[in-house]
């Protein structure tokens, strides 16, 4: 695991000096891979911002993450702002317009902790670091387009989920973290990234590695759960391509 993570941190490191960048912002919500990403971004050196972002949200896990890490890395200053006010106008404006999906709600609120990321990283001549793993990022498509997806660079994004852990656990990050149900904080009811995408991370890797080597599965339980995979990455793949361009190459 220590060759992986030095690996990780010095493709961050590298990639901020090559673009002539200063400083690394990243929003952390208390869960597994913003907290090992942060840890990640610290390790470099450089100026590491992470960023606790309340919405209707339990922060205590992010606030505690943010502390450690403050603590642990000289070159760490946290963020902690209140993004309550502004998402209700928001949220009012939208009722007014007859917008009120639920899920809609889930995303925006995504899409906002985006723009202050960029605020932040703009204003400090940064780069928005990534927190999404493999599995989410380039499986089943579990981000918010312009949300949490809108970043400049994806330093576990070729991880699966169970590696993260492992770094987690490499890096001791706050037990309470590795030993809490990975969510994204954008619901109120609270639920967990696994009630929403209906598998558990476990089954959503074995899947993926069975359909990108497209294994024969003959196990009912196990082609099930394929199915399901599947299923859920045709949904999400318009996130996960280019944006369709209508070509004019026909008038040229």
């Amino acid at each position: 695991m220590k060759e992986k993570v030095e690996h990780i941190v010095n493709w961050i490191k590298d990639y901020a000096e090559q673009n002539k960048k200063t400083s690394l912002v990243m929003g952390v919500s208390g869960g597994i891979d913003s907290s090992v990403v942060s840890t990640l971004s610290a390790m470099t050196g450089l100026k590491t911002i992470p960023i606790v972002m309340s919405i209707k949200n339990k922060d205590m896990l992010a606030l505690e993450h943010a502390w450690w890490l403050e603590e642990k890395f000289s070159n760490v200053s946290k963020r902690v702002v209140n993004l309550e006010k502004i998402f209700h106008e928001f949220e009012n404006a939208s009722k007014y317009l007859g917008a009120d999906s639920e899920h809609a709600f889930a995303n925006s609120r995504s899409r906002l902790r985006m723009m202050m990321l960029y605020q932040v990283a703009t204003s400090t001549n940064g780069l928005v670091v990534g927190t999404g793993n493999k599995v989410e990022d380039f499986g089943v498509g579990f981000y918010t387009k312009y949300g949490d997806g809108g970043v400049d660079i994806s330093p576990i994004a070729d991880c699966m989920k169970s590696t993260v852990f492992k770094m987690a656990h490499y890096l001791n990050i706050l037990q309470d973290i590795q030993d809490a149900p990975p969510t994204d904080g954008l619901w109120d009811d609270g639920r967990t990234d696994e009630d929403q995408i209906g598998m558990t991370y476990d089954d959503l890797e074995k899947a993926m590695v069975q359909d990108e080597l497209g294994a024969i599965v003959t196990v009912p339980s196990e082609l099930e759960k394929l199915d399901m995979y599947r299923k859920i990455r045709k949904q999400n793949k318009h996130k996960m391509e280019a944006i369709p361009v209508c070509s004019m190459d026909k008038f040229r």
